[in-house]
């Protein structure tokens, strides 16, 4: 038996390396140490290293919010705008608001009366005798009269109102008037204190104003194509179709002219209410003569 030498107390007491065993003194690399487990992502927001404490969150936060004021314009804007294209469309193609300026329709309109009037008349819906129309202006009819000047300002703001109709339309070139006569009717009377006839049959006209006559003066008409017949409620304070036989259209309104019919007064409060056709007038007048 071979004797060893015996290791001395101040070696290394570690156990001798194997063949395929990495040592630190050895002429194998060291050891790979132990894999650490995946590296979980920073959830504080700093990706630095750095932590974000929650002020710091919270002025991120702050910075991305839109400021209270401008939001609040924003939708102001976006609601204002809206508004003026609906008024425009509702203005443009279903009901327009106009005002009574004069005395030509008591008692059914009077002064200063609101009235909304339906666009869709004439156009999806025909016109009927009885009918209250409202009108443009087919030459002369109206006084040349100057309405007084608002002044710039005002007078720009009212136009701007009227004609996305917010504002209701003055009479400077409308006029408001009920319908008598339909294309190629005969309209007639003859003389003050007799009836109007529509087709050889006279009228009883319940809207007439108090005390007035049918008609002042007699007239005998056949009424144009495309064209109407029109008369005010308060005959004797109207300068209507009667009046107006020397001007274009031999007192007849062209249906062009026509902006829409009346339905319903909507000012000043105590007359709000529909505007009727009195069909029972007209209820015995044959379509042509």
């Amino acid at each position: 038996m071979i004797d060893r030498p015996a290791r001395d107390l101040d070696e290394d007491s570690s156990p001798t390396s194997w063949p395929g065993q990495a040592s630190s003194s050895g002429p194998f690399p060291p050891r790979e140490t132990a894999p650490q487990g995946p590296q979980l992502p920073d959830l504080t927001g700093g990706g630095d290293g750095s932590s974000a404490t929650p002020e710091h969150t919270r002025r991120h936060a702050a910075a991305r919010r839109p400021s209270g004021a401008g939001s609040l314009l924003r939708e102001t804007v976006i609601i204002l705008v809206s508004a003026i294209v609906l008024s425009l469309l509702v203005k443009t193609f279903l009901v327009q608001a106009f005002f009574i300026p004069s005395q030509s329709m008591h008692d059914t309109l009077i002064e200063h009366d609101r009235i909304l009037v339906s666009k869709l008349t004439p156009g999806p819906f025909d016109l009927r005798r009885g009918d209250i129309v409202v009108f443009k202006d087919p030459g002369g009819w109206l006084p040349a009269d100057v309405a007084p000047d608002p002044g710039p300002v005002r007078g720009a703001i009212n136009d701007a109102l009227t004609f996305i109709g917010l504002y209701p339309a003055d009479a400077n070139e409308h006029l408001v008037k009920r319908l008598i006569g339909l294309p190629g009717d005969h309209v007639a009377c003859a003389g003050a204190g007799e009836p109007i006839t529509v087709n050889g049959v006279p009228l009883d006209e319940p809207y007439l104003a108090a005390g007035v006559l049918p008609s002042d003066i007699a007239f005998d008409v056949t009424v144009p194509p495309n064209s109407i017949w029109v008369m005010g409620d308060n005959r004797s304070h109207s300068s209507d179709s009667r009046y107006n036989q020397g001007k274009p259209g031999g007192g007849s309104v062209p249906i062009q002219n026509v902006v829409g019919m009346a339905f319903v007064t909507v000012w000043p409060l105590e007359r709000v209410g529909l505007l009727h056709n009195p069909t029972s007038t007209f209820a015995d007048v044959p379509d042509q003569p």
